[in-house]
């Protein structure tokens, strides 16, 4: 795993030169850990809050993928005391419910984790505050797909929200270097309109799932979801 700082908050974990990603986020109290990474990932998570200098004291994850959340049972037991915080709508999928609501679209959802044995210890909705973070719904990717903005320096940390991995690129957008997170969305339409919500949030950072880093992304974010569009 490879580790690398952000600014004063932010350290991007990081697989196969940054194509598989979680975070953490430093807080006054500890580390708020982003996703949770593929199967096996929890070692070195462990080792990297140990390199830095704070405990995890929250585990939260964007969304029901195994790719992002693939360590949370593991993490779970490592960290018995950690808040896990997952979205109160993915919850049901980890919980094994796969069914959608009336007014959802009805397109079936891809590549749910649906095995979890870990139970959120706490769910999370729109404008709730998770340590420094707060917490934006974003479906589209999944039905219950959120992300969590950093007010104290712009950043915007969005699973699979984006992507950077093959070019900046809305979820549902296929990048032809890496299509798997757009072969992996649920519905496109509401992909779309959750980035320009993130965008109306002006982020000066955009941290993603999947691809690297990226400061003064607007731009970027732009130009994609005129793409997405």
């Amino acid at each position: 795993m490879r580790t690398q700082a952000h600014g004063e908050y932010l350290i991007q974990l990081s697989y196969l030169f940054s194509i598989y990603n979680c975070y953490l986020v430093r807080d006054d109290d500890g580390f708020t850990l982003i996703d949770t990474g593929t199967p096996g990932s929890a070692d070195d998570i462990l080792a990297a809050a140990q390199e830095y200098g704070a405990p995890i004291v929250r585990v939260a994850v964007t969304h029901a993928h195994v790719d992002h959340m693939g360590s949370l049972d593991a993490l779970h037991a490592a960290l018995p005391e950690a808040v896990i915080a997952v979205g109160a709508r993915e919850a049901r999928f980890l919980a094994g419910d796969t069914s959608l609501d009336p007014d959802e679209p009805q397109v079936e959802p891809r590549s749910m984790e649906t095995n979890c044995a870990t139970q959120p210890t706490r769910l999370l909705h729109d404008g709730d505050a998770l340590g420094s973070l707060q917490v934006v719904a974003t479906p589209g990717h999944t039905p219950g797909h959120i992300v969590f903005f950093d007010p104290r320096d712009g950043t915007l940390i969005v699973g699979d929200a984006m992507q950077t991995a093959g070019g900046v690129a809305v979820a549902g957008t296929i990048r032809p270097t890496f299509p798997f997170p757009a072969m992996a969305t649920w519905h496109k339409p509401s992909a779309l309109e959750s980035a320009r919500r993130m965008r109306a949030l002006n982020p000066a950072r955009l941290a993603t799932g999947h691809g690297n880093v990226l400061e003064d992304p607007c731009a970027a974010i732009d130009r994609a979801i005129r793409a997405a569009a």
